[in-house]
């Protein structure tokens, strides 16, 4: 494919690690780390490998729709049919992005809160939601000119701190392994039990397709910054793991709501607990903020697609998606003021959008192996096949995450209820809705011309549907 776009690899794999990284990625790693000690290292690996298989996947994808901006409600319309697409999508880019943003809020409410003790961390939380929800109304996207250098000064942070922690170079206190604590997990079968919650440091990879059209090598980089991307935050987060155990015991870790920034100031003092949190506030500021904006927009397109309610593509004079806006948003702040996303509930949050993501990603690879049956004479990478090892083991490992996604079989059970009761709405949100309003065939898959000449049809529908949105 040739491409005239202008981004070299370099800029591809910034993209990739851009949109990893958040807060949210620090209370995991911190939890992780003090759960099973360094022996989180091992899931983190798995992880990594499982995550390059579905970077494998969308890198396929992409190869036999190059025109389009992907996603994995749009290849899902070509691999599973309307109703695989909407639940795809909705659990993908709404729902899971409702968890995470509204952790990223509560997460600046309780660093704050640190800060300014007399002011209930709800209330800050709540107040950052309310005031980027105002500046997403008037359009403007105030953070768009700081992402990359919020992005850099965060990846520059941890890495600081991890060559510090890990090689002992703080100004705090380092612990001797006889004054660490024993980790509460052991055992191969335990620690891999944790393997969602490092899943949920390497979520993200793929929202290098939308911007593939801008690379200079889109057939080479689109894969290859995923991959590289997962190696260099593998390297980063393994590394600052290990530096946390020299400075915080493993019980400390593990019980405190924010672990990084009880590992900051054990690395160096007050100063290490100022610096973390100025990055923490910045990056959950930049995270929420993007969710707001991307998501409100991804709700306003399946609105113009008749996948939500008419209304709901309207847009205010300056062209924001207020109605998208008022769902996002007001999801979020029922998250908040319920008590959902306090600080002994954080981790169950991020698992149960662990949940949604992991779903999405299982019906990626099922997408390719019903592609490849389908399509098999079209171009593909054939080095990559591996006779559909990687998505067979994508699957298996994702089942594995979503079946083992918590240590503690009460956290586990909570999770459940939370993605069972959603995923069950989804399901018959997305059946009644393409059967009743779209008018469509719920499973028939519409074939990939029309995607790749944006000229999507759907049988027993009253007119073509644009391809951009869906």
């Amino acid at each position: 494919m040739n491409s005239t776009g202008k981004l070299g690899l370099g800029s591809a794999v910034a993209v990739c690690v851009g949109l990893i990284v958040a807060t949210s990625c620090l209370l995991s790693l911190g939890m992780g780390v003090g759960l099973s000690g360094k022996a989180f290292i091992l899931p983190l690996f798995v992880v990594v490998i499982l995550n390059a298989f579905i970077a494998i996947s969308f890198a396929e994808l992409h190869q036999l729709m190059p025109n389009v901006d992907g996603g994995v409600g749009q290849y899902s319309l070509v691999g599973l049919g309307p109703v695989a697409s909407m639940i795809s999508n909705i659990a993908a880019y709404v729902i899971t992005m409702i968890f995470a943003s509204s952790v990223e809020a509560a997460m600046c409410g309780m660093v704050l809160n640190e800060f300014f003790p007399q002011i209930p961390a709800v209330v800050i939380g709540t107040s950052v939601l309310i005031i980027l929800s105002i500046v997403n109304f008037f359009g403007v996207d105030l953070f768009s000119k700081v992402q990359n250098i919020v992005v850099f000064l965060l990846l520059g942070s941890l890495t600081g701190m991890g060559i510090i922690s890990f090689f002992k170079l703080g100004t705090g206190t380092v612990i001797t392994a006889a004054e660490q604590t024993a980790p509460v997990i052991t055992g191969v079968g335990g620690v891999m039990s944790l393997s969602a919650v490092a899943f949920w440091l390497f979520i993200g990879v793929e929202f290098i397709i939308p911007v593939a059209k801008d690379l200079k090598n889109p057939k080479r980089d689109v894969l290859l910054s995923m991959v590289i991307a997962l190696i260099l935050l593998f390297v980063i987060q393994g590394i600052l793991g290990v530096g946390m155990t020299n400075y915080v015991t493993l019980d400390a870790l593990a019980s405190s709501p924010m672990p990084h920034m009880l590992f900051a100031e054990a690395v160096l003092g007050n100063f290490g607990k100022m610096w973390m949190g100025f990055i923490t506030i910045l990056a959950g500021i930049s995270t929420l903020n993007t969710v707001l904006s991307s998501s409100a927009r991804i709700v306003m397109g399946m609105a113009e697609e008749k996948m939500f309610p008419k209304f709901m593509a309207k847009t205010n004079k300056l062209g924001a998606p207020i109605f998208g806006l008022i769902f996002i948003a007001g999801a979020d702040f029922i998250m908040l003021v319920s008590g959902y996303t306090d600080s002994t509930s954080l981790t169950n949050v991020i698992l149960a959008a662990s949940c949604f993501w992991l779903l999405s990603y299982i019906m990626t690879h099922m997408n390719v192996l019903v592609l490849r049956k389908r399509y098999p004479d079209m171009e593909r990478n054939q080095k990559l096949v591996f006779m559909g090892l990687p998505q067979i083991i994508g699957i298996l490992g994702n089942v594995y995450m979503i079946w083992n996604i918590s240590s503690d079989m009460t956290s586990r059970l909570e999770i459940y209820k939370v993605f069972g009761i959603l995923f069950a709405l989804l399901i018959v949100y997305a059946y009644v809705w393409v059967v009743g309003v779209m008018k469509v065939k719920p499973f028939k898959p519409v074939p990939i011309e029309q995607i790749i000449n944006d000229s999507l049809e759907f049988d027993n529908d009253e007119a073509a549907v644009p391809v951009e949105a869906v």
